[in-house]
């Protein structure tokens, strides 16, 4: 995106530009482009060319939380480059997103507060020479976008969206953190629900769904946490109705304070269409909830194009959680850039 000095040469020495061929892309798919090395008044020798992807994720500790650049993806590209001086050369690569990426463009903006970006790291003489973010729009996939429809059809409005550093119970992730967004409940359910989270993880072949209500507290009941856990391949997700199901969820935690059942066994259950062969969903209330070790709860976000979602971020965004708006740029975002944590893949 930008051209770049390599410092450790000095004046004189060669630039470096990492040019994608498109920032858009989707989980499970990859990203291609250069970097584009322009050499300098002297010969160079790079020993790598690194590429990752990062995010930004917020960890707690104790009492306290903060946030820093992840890295969670990262591969050498190319070894031992040769620059030769006032030459360019141009390394093409083929970077994969992680099914597990965090989506950040809704309904044709970015979605607030999300942001995944390329970094481009040359290591020279064994040291390296951390360039610039390339920031990358990660849409949601088919199945993904069948759920954050049924979210705008319902009337729910979006209050914001994070990612958090965690485990969720019960479900295989390969990253160390799970994107969470946040919406404020329909009307109709605005007293008994203070909010609802979304998250989703994605592998090859399946996604899980968790939902989790905040319940209000009133005079005769105390609030608390329900739970949802959904499972189906991605073919079967797309063709669930999802509207009804998560208006039948929200209207079981509403009246009676249970989520799937109130967590009594497992199979198919009415909230999500109780029909064979759209998964199974997973009982979530009580001890074994969205919960991981630190105490995160589940949550993820996503987008869409159209008027449902879209719209509901759009307007979600105006005047809430500090006024987040659409199109926030990357480096808001990344900024304080310097406490870079790393989430490997296991």
């Amino acid at each position: 995106m930008f051209k770049r000095m390599l410092g450790a040469f000095g004046v004189g020495g060669p630039s470096v530009d990492t040019v994608l061929d498109s920032p858009h892309a989707a989980p499970g798919q990859v990203v291609t482009g250069q970097v584009r090395i322009q050499g300098g008044s002297s010969d160079a020798e790079i020993g790598q060319v690194v590429l990752s992807l990062v995010t930004r994720v917020e960890v707690e500790h104790g009492d306290h939380e903060y946030g820093g650049v992840s890295e969670f993806f990262r591969v050498v590209v190319q070894q031992g480059v040769r620059v030769p001086a006032g030459q360019l050369v141009a390394v093409p690569f083929q970077l994969p997103i992680p099914w597990e990426t965090p989506i950040t463009a809704v309904g044709g903006g970015q979605l607030p507060g999300m942001t995944v970006g390329v970094r481009t790291e040359l290591v020279i003489a064994g040291a390296p020479d951390k360039g610039d973010l390339d920031p990358v729009l990660v849409h949601p996939l088919p199945s993904q976008d069948a759920v954050l429809n049924a979210f705008g059809q319902l009337g729910f409005s979006f209050r914001s969206a994070d990612v958090e550093a965690g485990r969720l119970h019960g479900v295989p992730q390969e990253l160390g953190f799970y994107q969470e967004i946040e919406f404020f409940p329909p009307a109709q359910f605005a007293g008994a629900v203070s909010q609802v989270e979304l998250t989703f993880v994605a592998n090859p072949h399946e996604l899980y769904v968790i939902l989790e209500a905040d319940k209000r507290g009133g005079m005769f009941s105390s609030g608390g946490d329900a739970f949802g856990h959904f499972r189906a391949s991605h073919q079967e997700a797309q063709g669930t109705d999802w509207a009804s199901a998560i208006n039948g969820w929200l209207a079981q935690v509403a009246q009676r304070g249970h989520a799937f059942g109130g967590g009594h066994g497992g199979g198919y259950n009415p909230a999500f269409g109780g029909q064979p062969g759209y998964g199974h969903a997973q009982p979530g209330y009580g001890g074994h909830h969205g919960y991981d070790q630190h105490g995160h709860h589940g949550g993820h976000h996503g987008h869409r194009s159209g008027p449902g979602i879209g719209g509901m971020v759009a307007a979600g965004a105006a005047g809430v959680v500090g006024g987040m708006v659409l199109g926030e740029v990357v480096e808001e975002v990344f900024e304080d850039d310097g406490g870079d944590f790393a989430f490997g893949e296991e």
